[in-house]
């Protein structure tokens, strides 16, 4: 097994290794806070687009490949989380505004709420965000219709 050192400089050099393949030159940010996922920040460039692709996509893809790279040269962390020019975090925070009414929504008439589909980071975070409010919150449904409820606490 290879050190957590040794798999954040690996994923920094495989990613930015990966970048100039799109013909992009550029110093990848790498850290891991928790010591069980290596965040990967690539900083805003004239590229954003094409690397955040639709709705994220081709960025989840270079996830992905970092992480598989990762897996397969044995390292001790093998999770990784890009974001290219913070729009996962400003996401995020998005994604907080609107649950913060959906908990108020929640709070105020007593009723559980069921939200739109969404993907793991982002049910992560309407998780965290019933449990810090005091209520509870459960993912239903299987693969891309996989959901939560969000429910007042008993």
């Amino acid at each position: 097994m290879k050190s957590q050192e040794e798999a954040i400089a690996y994923a920094k050099k495989y990613a930015e290794d990966l970048l100039s393949f799109f013909g992009l030159n550029t110093d990848v940010y790498a850290t891991s806070e928790d010591g069980e996922v290596i965040e990967l920040h690539v900083p805003s460039t004239h590229m954003n687009s094409l690397l955040i692709g639709n709705h994220g996509d081709t960025m989840r893809s270079i996830q992905y490949l970092v992480s598989m790279a990762l897996k397969t040269g044995e390292y001790e962390i093998d999770r990784v989380n890009v974001d290219i020019a913070d729009y996962k975090k400003q996401r995020a925070d998005r994604l907080r505004e609107r649950a913060e009414t959906w908990i108020e929504e929640v709070k105020s008439s007593g009723q559980a709420k069921a939200l739109d589909p969404m993907n793991a980071a982002d049910r992560r975070t309407i998780h965290k965000l019933a449990e810090e409010h005091g209520l509870t919150s459960e993912s239903d449904g299987q693969g891309r219709d996989r959901h939560i409820i969000i429910k007042p606490a008993e």
